[in-house]
């Protein structure tokens, strides 16, 4: 028998990458055109984001929650399960931050997503705008057509992306309950893409290093900043 130390990932890995990439094109295929609906929730909540008001926060709280749900119960229960056992409780993972997000957010109305200046906004803005705009391309981009295209709202992957984006632009202190599952998420993705030998393991790696960075430099801000004046 091997020695543990000789495995590599792609040792664990259950299913191929063609595989994979066939999933998500069946899924895909299934659900259109909900595809523009989550992309238009996408251009509302940008709207949203240029104009607060007192709901906004519960709105793009919900919207959130909605997608989450969908994710969870359409991707990763009903397909990703069938070539990955562990897809179930992954499913569980997402249910968890749909209840985060519907107390937090909805129900407490604790998340003010307003856009500052600092490095904490122009992360989360930038992340946004690559789960929207930017992730869609990469399949084409990698030769894999644009059938089996991910797309925020629909594949977990950009939905993970861009609510860690949303979440650096809340006014309040830095969210780590609600960061938790989105970073868990990037970290098991992005291994699972890396085993697979897909490029995009390091965008979801990247970004989970962004988004716990960011988030870490607006807590030493927000600390530093009111702080007694005596005190500095």
């Amino acid at each position: 028998m091997a020695e543990w130390w000789t495995y590599d990932l792609s040792d664990f890995l259950m299913f191929s990458a063609r595989t994979y990439y066939r999933m998500i094109e069946r899924h895909n295929a299934s659900i259109w055109p909900g595809q523009v609906g989550t992309l238009g929730f996408g251009l509302i909540t940008i709207g949203l984001l240029r104009r607060p008001s007192p709901q906004q926060g519960r709105i793009v709280s919900g919207f959130l929650a909605v997608l989450w749900s969908g994710v969870a119960w359409g991707f990763l229960w009903k397909r990703y399960a069938a070539i990955n056992w562990a897809a179930v409780y992954f499913a569980g993972i997402f249910a968890v931050e749909v209840l985060l997000l519907v107390w937090i957010g909805v129900a407490r109305g604790r998340l003010n997503f307003r856009p500052g200046s600092d490095a904490a906004t122009i992360t989360g803005i930038g992340l946004f705008i690559l789960s929207l705009a930017a992730y869609p391309v990469v399949a084409p981009l990698l030769g894999r057509g644009w059938e089996p295209a991910e797309i925020f709202g629909v594949a977990p992957d950009p939905t993970v992306i861009a609510t860690m984006g949303l979440l650096l632009l809340d006014r309040g202190h830095p969210r780590w309950g609600l960061l938790a599952v989105p970073v868990l998420w990037c970290a098991i993705s992005g291994m699972t893409l890396r085993a697979m030998g897909s490029p995009e393991a390091w965008i979801l790696l990247g970004a989970a290093v962004l988004t716990v960075g960011a988030s870490a430099w607006s807590h030493v801000f927000l600390r530093s900043s009111s702080a007694p004046l005596s005190s500095r």
